[in-house]
C-alpha cells in the first residue's frame, strides 16, 4: 500500500477519532497543499480557492456535506484545525524575512531597488 492510499484510509476510517484525523491533516495534508506557497502571487480569489479546498477536505474528513448546513467553525473545532490562510500568511512572512536578511549585493535584493521609467 503506497502513502497516498494509506492516508486515504486514515481519513476515511470511521474508527479513527476526529482529533487524530485533524492531527494527520495538519501534519501531512496541509503541508502538501501549501507546498511552495511562500512565493505564490496570492490574490483574494486564489486565497478563497485555498479556503474552499480546505473546507471541502475538512467536511469530507468529518463525513459531512455542504447540504448538512453545518457551520465551518464546527469542523475546525472538531478537528482542532486553524485557518489555512493564517498558515499561508505565516509561511510567506517567514520567506520574506529570509529575503530581507540577504546581502544587498545579491540579484534578488538589487531587483528591489530598480526604478522603471514611464510608469
Amino acid at each position: 500500500m503506497d502513502e497516498v492510499e494509506s492516508s486515504y484510509w486514515i481519513m476515511c476510517d470511521k474508527k479513527i477519532l476526529l482529533k487524530l484525523k485533524g492531527k494527520f491533516y495538519r501534519v501531512a495534508i496541509r503541508p502538501a497543499m501549501l507546498y511552495g506557497s511562500e512565493c505564490w502571487p496570492m490574490m483574494k480569489a486564489q486565497a478563497s480557492w485555498v479556503e474552499v479546498a480546505e473546507m471541502r477536505m475538512l467536511r469530507w474528513t468529518c463525513e459531512k456535506t455542504l447540504a448538512d448546513k453545518i457551520p465551518t467553525g464546527v469542523f475546525r473545532d472538531e478537528l482542532e484545525v486553524g485557518f489555512i490562510i493564517n498558515k499561508l500568511r505565516k509561511g510567506r512572512l517567514r520567506w520574506f524575512g529570509h529575503v530581507r536578511r540577504r546581502d544587498q549585493t545579491t540579484p534578488l535584493r538589487r531587483a528591489e531597488s530598480i526604478e522603471v521609467d514611464g510608469i
